[in-house]
């Protein structure tokens, strides 16, 4: 599946902030993505950080259904990450998303 901004704020729709220092953020995701997301998958959400330049690291714990996301603050700031999270100033941060997109070949 191609990864778009708006498949991002859909995936991140499902978040909740766990924690989040600036570079690293974890997050809790409800299980009714499983449910309302069928065409989301694990590997979507692992893949992204080969996809988004800016985002160094995706790490899933299933077992307490977590994401840990690591990511350069420099390139993808905080504040667009609690955006991102809280559904807020959705048309910048797709923006972003988009200008952070890798060539994919």
């Amino acid at each position: 599946m191609e990864i778009t901004p708006e498949k991002i704020v859909e995936i991140a729709s499902y978040f909740t902030v766990i924690s989040h220092v600036s570079g690293r953020l974890r997050v809790r995701v409800n299980p009714k993505i499983r449910e309302e997301a069928k065409d989301i998958t694990i590997e979507d959400i692992e893949t992204i950080s080969e996809k988004i330049s800016g985002i160094n690291k995706i790490k899933i714990n299933k077992v307490v259904a977590s994401v840990t996301i690591e990511y350069d603050h420099k390139i993808f700031e905080k504040r667009l990450w609690d955006d991102l999270i809280s559904g807020e100033n959705l048309d910048e941060v797709m923006a972003v998303i988009e200008k952070l997109k890798k060539e994919v070949s």
